[in-house]
């Protein structure tokens, strides 16, 4: 078992700076080395956490001796610091959403489980309390519909920044509210089809949807619908909302917990979850990622879910996932 695990990073954003700052808290962690393609930006979370900063992450996967890597990139950039980290025979944890086309994501999965390579992918939600306490409501009932929101501002802003165009990020859908839809197949089950229509509303800047809507078919019979938008300005209550319909109830989920209606007599504990950086660095250690809620190949799931989406947006028919 490894005693002290040292991770590198690729990608120094503000999605990595979260995880760095998490990891440096724990003993048995060190971030020995960072990189990103802006050295202003590596340099100064290099200085931050006590690491050497790089901007080549081949140059900083050959000089530096790793236990695993995290990758945080743009959507547009996975691909080769992934199949580089499995070159060096490294676990990596890597943001969602995993990669900008099916095609990418499936040849980094095959990658994957060619060289059995340990994986995490950041849908934190998953290792919440509250969907444990959701799952443990939900177990053995019949599950008849769900109704998913993302609404946040994050369109605002550069129009063209990564983020803001299709051909980068994949707009909202693929990018953002992924996490809800995750959580759908979390709590419901596969889905097999969804029909999408999507609108530029707000945001004529952009040519990314600033209005979403899709609804789904679930393997299990189940339907549902997710809405997203991210020109409300209205703060975050309105994202990754979770309404379930299962038998003549309806559970409402949070990642803060869990309300349902009518009300039981009583209701799961709410437990304060994992770090989903913990079970990673745990999974390393151990060399048993059994408790890994959100390996690359379940990621790869949710990633389909988005892109149909965005292809029935465009085809105006329903998709096959």
């Amino acid at each position: 078992m490894v005693e002290h695990v040292k991770i590198g990073f690729i990608g120094c954003g503000g999605n990595a700076r979260g995880h760095m700052g998490t990891l440096s808290k724990m003993e048995d962690v060190k971030i020995v080395a960072v990189c990103d393609l802006n050295e202003e930006r590596a340099k100064s979370a290099a200085e931050q956490f006590g690491s050497e900063a790089f901007t080549n992450h081949k140059v900083m996967l050959d000089e530096k001796d790793l236990d695993a890597v995290y990758i945080s990139i743009p959507v547009f950039a996975h691909g080769a610091p992934e199949m580089d980290a499995m070159e060096h025979g490294l676990p990596f944890f890597v943001e969602k959403p995993v990669a900008i086309s099916m095609e990418k994501a499936q040849e980094i999965l095959e990658a994957v489980e060619k060289n059995n390579a340990m994986t995490c992918v950041g849908y934190q939600l998953r290792y919440s309390g509250a969907v444990d306490a959701a799952k443990a409501v939900l177990q053995g009932k019949t599950l008849n519909m769900v109704i998913g929101k993302y609404w946040c501002d994050t369109g605002r802003g550069d129009p063209n920044a990564w983020l803001r165009r299709m051909g980068q990020s994949g707009g909202q859908i693929v990018e953002q509210a992924t996490h809800t839809i995750d959580m759908m197949r979390y709590l419901i089950g596969e889905v097999k089809e969804v029909f999408a229509l999507q609108e530029n509303r707000v945001l004529k800047e952009t040519d990314c949807p600033d209005v979403n809507i899709v609804s789904m078919i679930f393997e299990n019979g189940a339907v549902g619908t997710i809405t997203s938008s991210w020109a409300y300005s209205g703060g975050w209550s309105d994202a990754n909302v979770l309404d379930i319909l299962f038998e003549n109830s309806l559970l409402h989920w949070t990642s803060g917990g869990i309300e349902i209606t009518p009300k039981p007599e009583a209701l799961p504990e709410i437990k304060s979850g994992q770090s989903i950086d913990r079970v990673f660095v745990d999974a390393v250690k151990s060399g048993d990622g059994s408790n890994i809620r959100s390996p690359y190949a379940d990621a790869v799931k949710s990633l389909a879910i988005s892109l149909a989406a965005n292809k029935s947006g465009k085809s105006g028919k329903l998709e096959s996932v």
